[in-house]
């Protein structure tokens, strides 16, 4: 039995919206239907799907603006593009505006649906929040440095010990540097489905993380605050 997912799916060709909302619902998906983009962002302020499917073609903003768009504000949202274009240059496009894969109408719903499910597997396959990521890299800052594969923070050359939870919150924060980040979507970013518990703690998590990081932290550079939204990491440590 396959999981089931939650899916968003925007095209302004209602008889495709249908087939596909059929098609998908019947082998156990969630799935909910836009006409064009103008009301895409108030429905993922509401309820952020497991998987975006995008048509390129839309009226208005085009579905490779939105990617690029959605891409920049939430790297981790899943994007399947759809196209009727044949010219190989709009998958490449498309690729590059961060889509995670790419599908040239016409098509087989069940190519689709097969489509969808690899990209959520090998999204699942990457491991639960606070795990070790293989290809992550080592991220230096200050005089600091995170190693992603195997969970080693160090300062000075000193090991410093870290939590499951610290390190899952560590991780987002260098994974998107200069970006203001709103509590929710730190909690959401790297609790996944526990963010309710973990709601909690993010805020002392946030405090121990300068302790161990910042040159002062009562006056943190690298971890500032967004006052009324939430937080930013500096790498550099400039004021911003």
């Amino acid at each position: 039995m396959t999981n089931q997912y939650d899916l968003l799916l925007v095209d302004d060709d209602p008889d495709l919206r249908s087939l596909l909302k059929q098609y998908l619902e019947k082998h156990g998906h969630q799935v909910a239907t836009l006409s064009d983009a103008s009301q895409l962002d108030r429905r993922l302020a509401r309820q952020r799907p497991d998987l975006l499917i995008l048509d390129l073609m839309l009226p208005g903003e085009s579905g490779l603006q939105v990617c690029q768009r959605l891409k920049l504000a939430d790297e981790d949202l899943p994007i399947l593009m759809l196209t009727a274009r044949g010219d190989e240059i709009d998958r490449i496009i498309g690729l590059e505006m961060g889509a995670d894969d790419y599908l040239g109408k016409p098509f087989n719903p069940r190519e689709l649906l097969a489509r969808i499910q690899a990209i959520l597997r090998r999204r699942k396959q990457r491991g639960p929040a606070g795990a070790p990521d293989p290809d992550g890299g080592v991220v230096v800052f200050g005089d600091c440095q995170l190693d992603l594969a195997t969970r080693r923070l160090q300062r000075a050359g000193q090991t410093l010990p870290l939590t499951s939870g610290e390190f899952s919150l560590l991780a987002v924060l260098v994974r998107y540097p200069n970006r203001p980040l709103s509590r929710e979507r730190l909690i959401e970013l790297s609790r996944g489905r526990e963010a309710e518990a973990f709601e909690r703690s993010m805020d002392v998590q946030i405090s121990r993380l300068r302790k161990l990081i910042e040159p002062n932290p009562g006056q943190p550079s690298l971890i500032q605050t967004v006052w009324g939204f939430g937080y930013v990491f500096v790498p550099d440590g400039k004021a911003r």
